[in-house]
């Protein structure tokens, strides 16, 4: 295979060859990540995979995890015939998913990068939630990642028409396909979003059927499963994010459930997630009206003569809730750093 050939299959283009430009007049080779572990990185580049560590001036220079390669990224290293390779240089991406991480940190977290497919696999059983589907699509609108809403389980669902009407009620822009990932139902429309030169990652709770799912579309048992629980609820299986390079071209990203997806900086994200409350606030008379009790507002008029659901409405306030105390958290950040380095400077004299 040429130098030329692994890049393409993985979704290289003349933008990553721009910004590698440089780098590569120091001698650094275009490699993946496929992998992070800890403080390693595995990656794959032409002369196949390699353990690699991210070098000093990344982690200099970065302002936060988010500055970290990541899953997905694609980097200028140093790749010796023998032993471990050395990244100099992250990539700009073409997309990012990027959420808070758990917990009580006020940070940012890179779920994967340089996403073409977002598959929010969601299961037509006790996992189906219209609430965190919303908060799905707008992770991925914002990313820049298409997303794809695929109802896994079919075969548990008796009443499908329900789901589906819930579902395109959300999720009027993002195709939805209804399989079963166990008998192998509905995968044939799914093959359009993998391939050559495509990355598709697979987003979703624990048990949802992700991996039996990614096991069907490369045919074989390549990710473990876990079956059932007593409950009727899949088994969570799946414990570390990773990049699989398939063998006909393109690649899978699998990612452990999540129990919490909260959002970082999706502003742009949630106005296309709701792109139907945008349309109505469109007609209210003042052009910043918040909806809730100023004048003319078109949407609490759409709410009073139920053309707009409370439970949408309710979502979306939440959300923006969210996204405007994470806006005052971050602004805080770097007036924290101040306060650090001074408080350093102090101790050092």
């Amino acid at each position: 295979m040429t130098d030329g050939d692994w890049k393409t299959r993985l979704g290289w283009g003349p933008d990553f060859e721009a910004s590698l430009a440089p780098h590569a007049l120091k001698g650094l080779e275009p490699a993946r990540v496929i992998l992070v572990y800890r403080k390693q990185l595995r990656v794959v580049s032409r002369r196949g995979e390699h353990w690699a560590r991210t070098g000093g001036r990344i982690l200099h220079k970065a302002q936060s995890q988010e500055d970290h390669p990541a899953v997905g990224d694609w980097v200028a290293a140093r790749i010796p015939d023998e032993g471990e390779a050395l990244v100099y240089a992250l990539l700009p991406r073409r997309s990012a998913i990027i959420r808070k991480v758990a917990g009580n940190q006020n940070a940012p977290q890179v779920i994967a990068a340089n996403i073409d497919f977002l598959m929010l696999v969601m299961g037509l059983d006790m996992d189906f939630s219209p609430r965190r589907l919303e908060r799905y699509l707008t992770l991925s609108w914002e990313s820049n990642a298409k997303p794809v809403v695929v109802l896994n389980k079919a075969d548990l669902c008796d009443d499908l028409p329900f789901f589906l009407e819930e579902t395109k009620a959300v999720a009027p822009d993002a195709p939805i396909h209804v399989i079963s990932a166990l008998n192998a139902t509905g995968l044939d429309d799914l093959k359009q979003y993998v391939g050559t030169g495509k990355t598709t990652a697979f987003l979703g709770s624990s048990g949802v059927g992700k991996s039996t799912l990614i096991n069907r579309i490369i045919g074989s048992d390549l990710q473990k499963t876990g079956g059932l629980k007593d409950d009727g609820k899949g088994k969570h299986t799946t414990t570390s994010r990773e990049l699989i390079v398939l063998p006909t071209g393109g690649a899978l990203i699998d990612n452990p459930g999540l129990r919490e997806i909260q959002l970082w900086d999706a502003d742009e994200g949630l106005i296309k997630a709701f792109d139907d409350i945008a349309a109505i606030g469109a007609n209210c008379r003042f052009s910043d009206c918040r909806h809730q009790q100023e004048p003319d507002c078109a949407v609490q008029a759409a709410l009073a003569d139920g053309t707009l659901a409370d439970d949408r409405y309710d979502a979306w306030k939440q959300l923006e809730r969210e996204l405007e105390s994470r806006l005052l958290a971050k602004r805080a950040i770097p007036e924290t750093k101040r306060r650090e380095r001074v408080g350093h400077g102090k101790r050092r004299s």
